[in-house]
């Protein structure tokens, strides 16, 4: 399959060298990349990759750059945010769900949900271990917000662990980044947490 049948969007200058990369991984397995079923692999596995890490083109400062004027002197937390992303070791999907939340700095307004959800994507959709996209995502919202506090909580399930090596399907792995009021108060780290796992 030539470059110039791919969707001129992906942006790859060497699409060629990708192609060629999995026509190669699929006869190193034993296959026969010309068979019908995997004549559109290397295609597919190129788009797919595209998708997969189009994070890198997301900037956290242009999603978090716009905020409402009301004032709220509470916790936001937002949960149940869903995202797939890759690990960087082996490059298997890792696929979870994250909380995130802040308590809004006075006069400093809030930010629309949808980008907090957004700022996980921004993160996840590129090649990553769980640790330092948690970090990521709780830095992102100290920097443009400077709330009062934020947390970050994520639970995902690995496929590097869970269809090789250990084959632990079912094993979680949980990580969390707590900043400022979410981390130095009890109280406030303990209603985060609670609100985040409920």
């Amino acid at each position: 399959m030539a470059a110039e049948e791919l969707s001129s969007d992906l942006e790859l200058v060497d699409a060629e060298l990708v192609l060629d990369a999995v026509q190669t991984l699929l006869y190193w397995v034993g296959e026969d990349p010309a068979r019908e079923g995997l004549r559109d692999t290397p295609g597919r596995v190129l788009r797919s990759l595209a998708e997969l890490t189009q994070g890198y083109q997301a900037d956290p400062g242009v999603i978090l750059e716009r905020s409402f004027p009301d004032q709220y002197d509470e916790m936001v937390v937002l949960r149940g945010v869903t995202f797939t992303s890759l690990c960087e070791h082996h490059l298997l999907p890792f696929v979870g769900v994250a909380s995130v939340g802040y308590v809004p700095a006075p006069g400093a307004g809030v930010v629309g949900l949808s980008k907090l959800a957004r700022l996980v994507s921004c993160f996840a959709q590129r090649l990553q271990v769980q640790e330092r996209m948690t970090v990521q995502i709780a830095d992102a919202l100290e920097e443009h917000l400077t709330p009062l506090g934020s947390g970050v909580l994520v639970e995902a399930h690995h496929s590097c662990m869970g269809c090789r090596g250990v084959r632990q399907p079912g094993a979680l792995m949980v990580t969390s980044s707590l900043r400022g009021a979410m981390r130095d108060e009890p109280e406030t780290r303990a209603e985060f947490l609670a609100l985040a796992r409920h």
